[in-house]
């Protein structure tokens, strides 16, 4: 339908809306782990071109109700623009009930409280942030650009402004000998700060990132087998104690084990179902069908 400039990706949650590119790669692009826009250099698209896509895209789709503001990051835009690109949506699609997009800990920091406000009055509540850990140790190998309390701060200001944040950790990020630090530090960030939705990831380091992410580690990296996997799964389950109800998943594809419920209520089940899986009882998703 669009002429996307690819690579392009999404959420699995918004896999049926809308994609229109704001702006292209990710502004920040130094996390060591992520390979998503190292062929991008990134840029702000000039808004009559964003224009030109929501016009061709309401033309072929004018009931669409749903738009994820793509790529990595359009956050990082100015006011003024995000405001154009949403007063152009709602002007376009009638039926327009949420606009969507990534963040980091950074772009929600560096917005006002009011714009923060701003953007969830016109229909714009929902950001997805890759937590990927809360231990400082972790953070600072992955080159993240944010601390623990930097996330604990975006975090509980974007639920202050009525924004809701759908956040990802990923499972096997500090290999063999940091997984226990990898996790309690995880725990203690959610803790601490709410999110309306957690969602896990295992590592997978595609080609592109490899040695970027070995270099940065800064010594020997000893990856997780998967029964490692679901321990770190198991302890972040036991130990979380979320401070608002939180949805939980773990059915990403790139997941060893499918997980579905509610933080608390369904706390004691989750980590039943974790332990079965440990045990050998529950079966977990075959290597060949798992993918980023």
């Amino acid at each position: 339908m669009l002429n996307y400039d690819m690579p392009l990706y999404r959420p699995p949650s918004e896999g049926n809306n809308l994609i229109i590119q704001a702006t292209l790669g990710c502004s920040f692009n130094q996390c060591s782990f992520c390979s998503m826009y190292k062929t991008k250099d990134y840029r702000a698209r000039p808004l009559e071109d964003v224009f030109a896509d929501i016009e061709q895209a309401a033309r072929v789709w004018p009931e669409a109700h749903r738009v994820f503001l793509a790529d990595g990051d359009a956050l990082t835009l100015p006011m003024d623009s995000l405001r154009a690109i949403l007063d152009k949506l709602h002007a376009c699609f009638p039926n327009l009930n949420r606009v969507s997009a990534y963040a980091t800990p950074g772009n929600i920091l560096k917005k006002t409280p009011a714009e923060l406000e701003e953007l969830a009055a016109r229909k714009m509540p929902l950001f997805y942030v890759g937590i990927e850990s809360g231990a400082p140790v972790m953070l600072k190998k992955i080159t993240k650009g944010a601390s623990q309390k930097g996330i604990a701060d975006a975090l509980l200001k974007a639920r202050e402004a009525g924004l809701k944040i759908s956040a990802t950790v990923i499972l096997g990020l500090g290999g063999q000998k940091y997984w226990e630090d990898h996790i309690d530090g995880t725990v203690e960030l959610l803790s601490q700060a709410p999110v309306n939705y957690l969602s896990t990831l295992q590592l997978y380091l595609e080609e592109i990132a490899y040695e970027e992410f070995m270099t940065k580690f800064g010594e020997p990296f000893e990856a997780q087998s998967d029964l490692a996997i679901l321990k770190e799964l198991e302890r972040l389950l036991v130990n979380i104690k979320p401070p608002a109800p939180v949805i939980f998943r773990s059915n990403h594809a790139s997941n060893a084990l499918a997980l579905a419920g509610n933080l608390p209520k369904d706390q004691t089940r989750l980590v039943a179902e974790v332990q079965g899986a440990i045990r050998g009882e529950n079966a977990i998703r075959p290597r060949f069908m798992r993918r980023l």
